[in-house]
């Protein structure tokens, strides 16, 4: 993608990347395929990334540079001891445990931690840890809570401001919403807890990544339901709000998961319980970020 972006051409790209022009031109179908929507317009001149694009280059280049960052402390530590290898979800790898995971190699440098945010189903179960998203319940799987429970219905103040504010559940009809493919589900839930009823939103948008979500939230292309753990920092500035305080608890949320039957290591055990004191401190300090109900 970003070599798409940066020289314009898939037989430009492609031989700054070493690859087939055909392999290129099927990853960038097999991307857009999954996100849903064009990442370039293709033109006389060559591609040019399109809105999507911009913001799937942007994110995928921070994920991609914290995940290069980590590995190369870890490796450097080069200790004798077997690396644990974690699979990582991407929003929680972007937004939750890449920001902290400096502060546990700066602890614990006799541990060696390797991780992906992408793996095929077999290197899953092979892994040490995974972080799931789910009801808590796998077969074969250990699952301890992280985080995530408490969702919240944000918007951009602009979009809420041109929709004539919410000062009523009802009120929430009037605006266009944004899903995540995953979670198509959440609205119900949401308008459930909410005693919403026959709820039927002017528009939904999906996006395959959590990330599209908040960014197109954040430019106020519609309200958006997202565990509050992903958006301290947006909702602290103002980026978003959360009107009236609307939200419910879901019994969908983040997990960390070892294998029942696996043996568990000195080194993963110190892993373990530093992410879950880590997941305590966070939802520990939502308790004291305002729930804006100014529209």
């Amino acid at each position: 993608m970003a070599a798409l972006a940066q020289h314009g051409t898939v037989s430009a790209a492609s031989e700054a990347l070493h690859l087939t022009q055909s392999a290129v031109s099927k990853q960038l179908k097999s991307i857009e395929a999954l996100v849903g929507i064009p990442l370039f317009d293709r033109t006389s001149q060559g591609l040019a990334p399109t809105e999507a694009g911009v913001i799937y280059i942007e994110q995928a280049r921070i994920a991609l540079g914290a995940l290069e960052t980590a590995a190369v402390r870890v490796a450097a530590l080069r200790r004798a001891q077997p690396a644990i290898l974690v699979h990582v979800l991407p929003i929680i790898g972007d937004r939750w445990f890449i920001p902290r995971f400096s502060r546990f190699a700066e602890e614990h440098p006799e541990i060696e931690v390797e991780f992906t945010t992408y793996a095929a189903a077999d290197t899953v179960e092979e892994a040490d840890a995974v972080f799931r998203f789910g009801d808590g319940n796998w077969p074969g799987w250990k699952a301890d809570y992280l985080l995530g429970r408490d969702v919240v219905l944000v918007g951009a103040p602009q979009l809420i401001d041109r929709g004539g504010g919410i000062n009523s559940i009802e009120d929430i009809r009037r605006f266009p919403v944004l899903e995540h493919r995953q979670t198509p589900l959440r609205w119900n839930d949401f308008a459930q807890a909410s005693h919403l009823h026959d709820f039927a939103p002017v528009r939904i948008t999906r996006f395959a990544y959590y990330s599209l979500v908040i960014r197109a939230a954040i430019g106020g292309q519609g309200l958006a339901l997202v565990p509050r753990s992903l958006i301290p920092d947006e909702i602290e500035s103002g980026q978003l709000i959360n009107p009236l305080g609307l939200g419910f608890q879901s019994r969908n949320c983040y997990w960390l998961t070892t294998p029942a039957t696996k043996p568990v290591s000195g080194g993963l055990m110190i892993l373990r319980e530093w992410l879950l004191q880590e997941a305590r401190q966070t939802e520990s300090r939502e308790v004291g970020i305002p729930q804006n109900a100014d529209s």
